[in-house]
């Protein structure tokens, strides 16, 4: 059986944190790469050696270097990953930002939810890796 593989692209620390435990309690084996910013990204995705083929990638928009949405407009350009499954996470809820995203042939759009003391809630993300994420990466797994 494949092991699926899932690209992180997220510059918050807590964030990253957040979906590898949520990550965890799946009961599929994957392999997570996770990259600081686009650029990194697309290193990890070109660079001979290091060359990987997601088969999802979990975007964050806000990032230094190369934000999400010019990461995911140089990928889709690229015949090899044009058609890989991107999930946009973000605290970003600005019409412009998800219109430009499902433009670019986005799988979803999460809002990265924060409670009232700015703390990060985890239910939203363990409730899209458990429903979704486990839907395509079993999916995904059945066409091998």
């Amino acid at each position: 059986m494949k092991k699926n593989i899932i690209l992180l692209v997220e510059d918050d620390e807590l964030d990253v944190i957040s979906v590898e435990r949520s990550l965890a309690k799946l009961d599929i084996e994957f392999e997570l790469h996770k990259a600081h910013n686009g650029k990194e990204a697309l290193v990890m995705l070109t660079q001979s050696g290091n060359n990987i083929t997601p088969d999802v990638i979990l975007l964050d928009l806000n990032m230094p270097k190369m934000n999400g949405i010019e990461f995911l407009k140089v990928i889709r350009k690229d015949d090899e990953r044009k058609n890989v499954k991107v999930f946009i996470m973000t605290t970003s809820a600005e019409i412009i930002d998800r219109t430009i995203a499902e433009q670019l042939g986005i799988s979803g759009y999460i809002i990265k939810p924060l409670n009232q003391d700015n703390t990060k809630r985890t239910d939203s993300m363990d409730a899209f890796v458990q429903f979704h994420l486990r839907k395509i990466l079993t999916e995904t797994n059945n066409q091998v």
